[in-house]
């Protein structure tokens, strides 16, 4: 009896005011955050007699993890604004994982966090605001301003405690006449689980704030060891060209094989397209500072990234005038010790539209720049806008709108599969002129310089295949899209290696590990901390054969 009367209690106990506010949002929060998470899971496991079990089950299962996390953050008077900011950013995270099909990880908060003004600007619509307003500022408001005071009495530590155990108690029993199903679950369906709205979210966000907050600051870095370079075998002082494209896929390029003609600017020079590239991660913030560093993909971290030289910075100690010209958000913190140009805006870029301001406005003004630096060697690092969506018609000017009908809003899933890989292929397009302006400025200076364009992307982009758009999926479960990335090498008659040397190479597995080994090599620069593999010259591969004894121990 007494027995009784202490689970009577304690069942008591989860119908408190506060806790029934809590079990109130929980219930929000399942019926209106999560349809990504059931879409992928009725995706997996259809809704018949033989899985309903299951699915009712973890269904469940879910609900209660986030009332139990709920429980854990939500105390006293406090509970209302709490509750009302998780609604809100849940709404949030919902609009983006329904939309586009993403994980809300820390890669992609980071994402989010470096997004600028236009990038905002170019993924809000209607759909978003409305969503925004039924499923997070009216719920939010009435959880401000209409829940009882009454709500908002503290439970003691004691009875908090109680409730969360019998929470686990049924997320226990839920599981068990189940168990088998889970174990599967758990073990092949990682990324289904990563649509639970907030929590993989909220676990997302401290991760990295976490990475943020709490970073470890090197001190006393070994400089990088070069041998000094043989300037009287020089004939010609190296100018090279490294454009950094954004969000452009290796499959969509007729380089590569693609059907439709994307290149046919690039098809007429004689270039060498890498087959078999992969990017260092799925984001901007990610790939494009872990190219220039001179760490593994493996071994990337943001921190030590940002407090170790970078390709520029070495080049740049070593004489080499280097300079970054930025039409995109910005370096990502490559570009912090050398000269960086924003052309982003008319107040340097000449070329400008009502859509955006235009890669090939990165041009401008170079041959200045190359007169200033005459006796010096020179790389000028162009960091495209290139593809970067959703807005992908946004990315060039109507005169390479080839391929139509195209799709003219942000809102992805609105558009036929044919209106967005048309306005996909128009970016590569663009791309492609770009590219070939880029290799003709080079060509002015070919009899009297050591010229070269190396062009690679900093990640793919996923196009509605399995139902994802976008890309900054983790990169352990992320698509071949959004992996798989182009490369470009022209080379002027005077480089010390030619395209013969290389071409042999097309085909081998090469990364974003590649780059800084590559421009050290470039300037005839040597280094004994190179972590590739391979390198874009077929020489660079000799090299670091040669040095694979004398690398240092990983930082």
């Amino acid at each position: 009896m007494k027995i009784f009367v202490t689970l009577t209690r304690l069942i008591r106990s989860l119908f408190s005011p506060q806790i029934c506010l809590i079990w109130g949002v929980s219930l929000w929060l399942m019926l209106t955050g999560n349809h990504a998470l059931f879409e992928h899971l009725l995706n997996l496991y259809p809704l018949n007699v033989h899985n309903a079990g299951f699915i009712i089950s973890i269904s469940l299962f879910f609900t209660f993890s986030i009332t139990l996390w709920l429980m854990l953050l939500n105390h006293g008077k406090s509970a209302r604004w709490v509750l009302a900011i998780i609604v809100l950013s849940a709404a949030w995270a919902a609009y983006y994982m329904d939309e586009f099909g993403v994980i809300i990880d820390h890669v992609m908060l980071d994402n989010a966090a470096n997004t600028d003004k236009q990038e905002v600007l170019g993924l809000l619509s209607w759909g978003f605001l409305i969503k925004m307003l039924l499923l997070g500022v009216v719920p939010a408001f009435l959880l401000i301003k209409k829940t009882p005071a009454r709500f908002f009495k503290r439970d003691s530590i004691a009875i908090r405690l109680k409730q969360i155990a019998l929470l686990v108690l049924g997320m226990i029993l839920v599981i068990l006449p189940f168990s088998a199903d889970y174990a599967t679950f758990i073990r092949e369906h990682k990324m289904v689980r990563m649509y639970a709205n907030p929590t993989f979210f909220h676990y997302s966000l401290i991760k990295w704030g976490a990475q943020k907050l709490f970073t470890h600051h090197i001190t006393g870095l070994k400089k990088t060891a070069l041998d000094t370079r043989n300037v009287e075998t020089d004939q010609h002082h190296e100018l090279i060209i490294m454009v950094v494209g954004e969000t452009a896929r290796f499959d969509r390029f007729s380089l590569n094989g693609y059907q439709r003609p994307t290149n046919p600017r690039l098809s007429k020079e004689a270039v060498v397209s890498f087959k078999s590239v992969t990017s260092c991660g799925t984001s901007t913030g990610v790939s494009v500072p872990c190219m220039f560093s001179m760490l593994s993909r493996k071994q990337y971290d943001e921190e030590t990234a940002l407090h170790t030289e970078n390709a520029l910075d070495v080049l740049s100690r070593e004489g080499v005038k280097v300079l970054w010209r930025d039409n995109n958000s910005d370096s990502k913190g490559v570009a912090l010790r050398v000269p960086y140009e924003d052309f982003k805006s008319p107040a340097h870029n000449p070329v400008c539209d009502d859509n955006e301001c235009r890669d090939i406005g990165m041009l401008s003004g170079l041959d200045k720049f190359v007169a200033e630096n005459k006796d010096h060697d020179i790389l000028i690092v162009l960091h495209q806008m290139g593809n970067h969506g959703p807005e992908y018609y946004r990315r060039y000017p109507d005169q390479f709108k080839q391929f139509t009908p195209i799709c003219k809003t942000g809102r992805l899933s609105e558009c036929s599969q044919q209106e967005i890989d048309n306005s996909y292929d128009n970016a590569i397009l663009y791309t492609d002129y770009f590219l070939s302006e880029v290799i003709q400025f080079l060509k002015k200076y070919d009899n009297k310089r050591e010229t070269a364009m190396l062009y690679v992307s900093d990640h793919g982009e996923s196009l509605g295949e399995h139902g994802i758009y976008l890309h900054a999926a983790p990169y352990m479960m992320a698509p071949q899209e959004q992996t798989h990335v182009p490369a470009i090498l022209w080379l002027g008659q005077h480089f010390d290696y030619q395209l013969p040397q290389v071409k042999p190479y097309e085909n081998y597995p090469l990364s974003h590990d590649d780059v800084f080994c590559t421009l050290l090599t470039a300037y005839e620069l040597k280094s004994e901390v190179c972590h590739a593999e391979f390198g874009w010259l077929a020489q660079n591969r000799e090299l670091i054969e040669e040095q694979a004894k004398h690398l240092l121990p990983a930082k």
